[in-house]
């Protein structure tokens, strides 16, 4: 009963001469370290997991060296069993903690809330894809290291290294979809194909990247439902990144209206909306002609936003304004079916007349910016040049 008690008295000391050390170096480390983002971090992060180990790991040598004249005691061996895998779990906790913090610091430098964010969020979405990964190896030490305290497990190794060959193949066979996800995932991390916060069209749905893991994908619908599909999606089928490169966007707005529509009257009224609201980003507003039959014409409004989001809002006030533009101020060019019918004596119902002077073909040079897609503009100029072809030469 005596060697419990002493036992038990120096690990109670032994646990509060660990906490009060502990404590001390946290609070010196919180004093000096103020300037030093990643003395906070620690201070604030490590501080549990480095009291737990420290108080843990000073208990065992307590336990050791008060209980030494009881080396054969069998109660003995059992509590720095149980106080060896203690320690072996709360030091893997200490480093799992330590490499979050490093990584948080690491990832405050690159900030993801300016426009231009590429970068950050491709460094974003490795170091998340390094943790989680670095997480799970250092579990599987953890475990594998505590499996090897107990000499049954030592003991059967020779076996299980001989039997190597065939369990692995087994497990791969079954592990087939599962590895094939986790290595998806590290090539979407590294291969840069699609990051945190991308914004992107898969299965039919806009939506963005809101979580990317070693196993799966979660896309965040714009009507806030959440797409859940496989790493492995995104490596064998096609899908649309809108933000691979830039986050800016073009879009488009379509109209059916009559022949009689003033091309040129709208084109203007499209230029003077756009430049009335903080949606458009000021690159490319384009009205063109993209169709003509059917009796009916086919009007293409291309606009361009800073980002997604905007530039969903931009084409639907574009149709809102137009339509009401056009139901307002220009009737005649409302989607119209009409029937002409002729007399009995062939005479046709129309006639052509011949205009006194030919109309003298509008130059490149004379066209209007918001006519052109591919030239007529700084932006436009850039575009018909990606377009080129290496064998080809601009018109």
């Amino acid at each position: 009963m005596q060697n419990y008690l002493e036992t038990a008295v120096a690990a109670l000391v032994a646990a509060a001469v660990a906490l009060f050390l502990v404590e001390v170096v946290h609070r010196l480390t919180r004093r000096f370290g103020r300037r030093s983002q990643l003395l906070t971090e620690l201070t604030d992060h490590a501080h549990r997991p480095f009291q737990v180990a420290g108080t843990v790991l000073a208990v065992q040598f307590a336990v050791r060296f008060s209980t030494g004249y009881a080396v054969g005691e069998s109660w003995r061996r059992l509590l720095l069993h149980l106080l060896v895998l203690a320690v072996i779990a709360t030091v893997a906790w200490l480093v799992a903690a330590l490499l979050v913090v490093v990584e948080d610091t690491a990832l405050a430098r690159f900030r993801v809330d300016v426009p231009d964010n590429r970068h950050a969020r491709r460094v974003r979405t490795q170091v998340v894809m390094l943790r989680r990964l670095t997480i799970a190896v250092i579990v599987i030490l953890t475990v594998g290291v505590m499996l090897m305290t107990f000499p049954s497990v030592r003991g059967i190794g020779a076996g299980v290294l001989t039997s190597a060959g065939v369990v692995g193949v087994v497990a791969a066979l079954a592990a087939q979809s599962l590895l094939g996800n986790v290595f998806a995932g590290l090539q979407l991390a590294f291969s840069d194909a699609v990051r945190l916060d991308d914004v992107v069209v898969v299965e039919g749905e806009w939506g963005r990247i809101e979580e990317l893991t070693l196993s799966y994908v979660v896309v965040q619908i714009w009507d806030d439902r959440r797409l859940i599909l496989p790493t492995s999606y995104f490596t064998t089928k096609p899908f649309q990144n809108w933000t691979r490169t830039e986050s800016a966007v073009l879009g488009t707005a379509e109209f059916d209206v009559d022949w009689a529509v003033p091309v040129q009257t709208m084109r203007e009224e499209l230029r003077r909306l756009v430049e009335g609201t903080e949606l458009w980003d000021g690159r490319v507003c384009v009205l063109q002609v993209t169709d003509a039959t059917g009796g009916m014409v086919r009007i293409r409004a291309l606009v361009s936003a800073a980002d997604a989001g905007s530039l969903w809002d931009l084409r639907c006030l574009v149709r809102e304004h137009l339509v009401t533009w056009i139901r307002d101020n220009r009737p005649t060019a409302m989607p119209r079916v009409r029937t002409e019918l002729g007399d009995s004596t062939s005479n046709l119902p129309w006639q052509w007349v011949q205009p006194r002077r030919p109309v003298r073909r509008r130059s490149d040079t004379e066209a209007p910016d918001d006519a052109r897609v591919f030239g007529g503009s700084d932006d436009g100029d850039a575009r018909s040049e990606a377009f080129v072809g290496p064998e080809e030469t601009r018109p």
